[in-house]
């Protein structure tokens, strides 16, 4: 099974970079070429159909570079069907308590710490090609599992959360955790400033990881926090800026 490069990077104390690619697999090609360790898919809402996840994991694994898939909260097969695909790892939005969190790691990882279904013939178990035993083993080693801290129903059962076995990492969602208490958009508000600091803080008293977005103006304080895993902007924002620039520097021009 092919070894994740998130996981060896974290696992070795390793700060890891991640973009947000919401357009077509060349945009996966170009970030993967550019150095990024991991590319983040949305299944949450942007329903990508699977030809064309696969086509994005096909892109970053021709870099060696992983991709994590935010599943939609449906059914077990979307869970694991990103993973078959061969995505390094799934993100699961919206976990709300202990008893959710176990509920994943059931359907996600295979015994002896859940009960994920076996098939061991797609992408992951190089089509058949391997023991069952093994790719079970090695799934379990080399597959990471996210859970999105992102309201603050959780934070009562933070350290609970944090000490499951089968979750590696708590991705702190401060978007919707901000629209959870009525503050919208007001990162500096005191409960989300706080949760931004438990997360992290519950994540590395259980030997657990931290992750979030960030910009290049507040990376650096996300590192001094415990935050190892980075998730920087998106294509769409670069692209956007990009076009913008493109217009106003014409219109410019045409004013002479």
């Amino acid at each position: 099974m092919r070894r994740s490069r998130v996981l060896k990077k974290i696992r070795n104390g390793e700060v890891v970079s991640c973009i947000y690619v919401h357009l077509n697999p060349h945009s996966t090609d170009i970030a993967a070429m550019s150095g990024f360790d991991s590319i983040w898919l949305d299944n949450e809402h942007q329903g990508q159909n699977w030809d064309s996840l696969q086509a994005h994991v096909w892109a970053a694994k021709n870099h060696d570079v992983d991709v994590m898939i935010r599943v939609s909260r449906g059914s077990y097969s979307d869970y694991i069907k990103p993973l078959e695909l061969d995505a390094a790892g799934i993100m699961v939005p919206h976990v709300k308590s202990v008893e959710d969190a176990r509920k994943v790691v059931q359907i996600t990882r295979f015994h002896p710490i859940g009960r994920r279904p076996v098939d061991g013939g797609n992408a992951d178990g190089k089509y058949a090609q391997m023991d069952l035993a093994e790719y079970t083993k090695q799934a379990n080693e080399q597959r990471f599992v996210v859970i999105q801290i992102e309201d603050p129903e959780p934070l009562d059962e933070l350290d609970e959360i944090a000490a499951l076995d089968g979750i590696d990492m708590l991705f702190y969602g401060p978007v919707d955790f901000s629209h959870g208490i009525g503050a919208l958009g007001q990162w500096d508000h005191p409960e989300v400033k706080e949760a931004r600091k438990r997360v992290a803080e519950a994540a590395n008293k259980h030997g657990k990881y931290a992750g979030t977005t960030v910009s290049l103006e507040n990376a650096e304080e996300m590192i001094q926090m415990g935050y190892r895993f980075l998730a920087i902007v998106a294509d769409i924002v670069g692209l956007g800026k990009y076009y913008n620039g493109l217009v106003k520097g014409l219109e410019e021009i045409a004013k002479r």
